[in-house]
């Protein structure tokens, strides 16, 4: 029988609680691997990579882009800044550990662009005539490019941010709207963002099968 790899999942804070949801956990397990809860803890991240084999960049609240010299959106909801700092120093942990799997869901593939001077979107309803389809868990179908990583299909969503761009990476993905969904550098092992949440898909093609990706890549 295959060991299961241990994937490290980011946590958001909320209030006194650093906590995850249930649906990342047993998306993990059900793709083979052991799913491990990473606090929001900045100066800790280089050792709980040393004990990971993979990693999920969570979704959560919004990047508050007032700390890099941007005006923040007035519907902007940011993350608590001990959550935005641990996840920018975890991204640049990653930076010089090239092997290890990374997946970034939602706000974790946003982190991801944003980290490499991508720029970010604030609010989709400036942008696109109908940006609410992407919230509420809303299902929408998205067009993966052939040969890539990822599979055609529909997906549950629920952000109201996005990239506008991903210099440095493969755009591999998008929404029937023209939204980024997909992103992979292709110079690591596996360094894939993802704009929905495959953990709430009920699609394989779409859902477990990203997370399998994760884990196997991690094993």
């Amino acid at each position: 029988m295959k060991k299961r790899p241990l994937i490290g999942i980011t946590a958001d804070l909320a209030g006194d609680y650093a906590r995850n949801r249930r649906t990342y956990l047993d998306m993990v397990a059900a793709a083979g691997g052991i799913p491990v809860i990473l606090p929001p803890q900045a100066a800790l991240r280089d050792d709980m990579l040393d004990r990971v084999d993979g990693v999920i960049i969570t979704g959560g609240d919004d990047i508050d882009v007032s700390r890099f010299g941007i005006p923040l959106h007035p519907k902007a909801e940011c993350m608590a800044p001990e959550r935005q700092d641990a996840e920018f120093a975890l991204l640049k942990a990653l930076d010089a550990r090239p092997d290890k799997a990374v997946l970034g869901i939602c706000l974790g593939m946003q982190l991801m662009g944003v980290h490499r001077g991508c720029t970010l979107i604030q609010h989709l309803g400036d942008v696109i005539p109908d940006g609410e389809r992407h919230r509420n868990d809303a299902v929408h179908p998205v067009e993966a490019a052939k040969g890539s990583p990822l599979a055609s299909g529909l997906v549950r969503s629920w952000h109201h941010q996005a990239l506008a761009d991903a210099d440095g990476f493969e755009i591999i993905a998008r929404s029937d709207d023209g939204v980024l969904e997909g992103i992979v550098d292709p110079k690591r092992r596996f360094y894939l963002g993802v704009q929905w949440h495959p953990e709430r898909t009920e699609a394989v093609e779409t859902g477990l099968g990203v997370v399998r990706s994760l884990v196997e890549h991690a094993r």
